[in-house]
């Protein structure tokens, strides 16, 4: 059997073996790019944002906080506590309890210890979007500010939550997202009879 090539066929099947390597080199182009943007792509939303639960320290220190969000009834105890036993905390405050409770945001500050957002109206920030987060915190902090003359940059979401969009929205604002790793669990039914060792050692 014999294959007769003359310059038109040969011209033919060059131009086809051509136009399928460079297809091919196209399409291979074209998926590698393809997979890159996916990975990175994928890295950026992967990367999970933490807020601050403890800084590490050489000095034997603690940091107290608490959160104010129901009621004042038992303010004048709890700093009469902290005075007799020359302590400071950090109370983050619900820009509502501020509304609320003006007369015990002041007492508080007058003795001496540090405010901080723990949000405006209490709602849980992970169902919120990035603007609606930075309005949560603004705004309680415009209340911190109108009662005590100075602004925080000290933030806690309410119930502990957060994701992304939480941190993101706190640290582009300048503000440092504070959870806790210790939870003394008084404010539950269940605890609320404990009694001081038994919050020491069991939590």
């Amino acid at each position: 059997m014999f294959l007769v090539f003359n310059k038109q066929k040969i011209y033919t099947y060059l131009v086809s073996i051509i136009t399928v390597v460079l297809l091919f080199c196209i399409a291979s182009t074209i998926t590698t790019n393809g997979e890159e943007s996916l990975s990175t792509s994928s890295n950026i939303s992967s990367e999970k944002l933490l807020p601050i639960y403890n800084v590490k320290t050489k000095e034997k220190k603690v940091a107290l906080t608490m959160n104010c969000a129901w009621n004042a009834d038992d303010i004048d105890s709890i700093l009469k506590t902290l005075q007799e036993n020359e302590v400071k905390i950090t109370f983050f405050m619900v820009g509502d309890w501020i509304e609320k409770f003006p007369e015990a945001v002041k007492k508080i500050n007058i003795s001496g210890h540090e405010i901080a957002s723990h949000s405006n109206t209490h709602p849980h920030v992970n169902n919120l979007s990035y603007e609606k987060n930075i309005e949560e915190i603004e705004k309680s902090n415009d209340k911190i500010e109108k009662i005590t003359g100075k602004r925080t940059k000290i933030y806690r979401a309410p119930y502990g939550e957060y994701n992304n969009t939480v941190i993101k929205a706190a640290q582009d604002k300048g503000y440092y997202t504070i959870q806790w790793n210790l939870d003394t669990l008084d404010y539950t039914g269940l605890t609320r009879r404990r009694n001081v060792e038994q919050i020491r050692f069991k939590n």
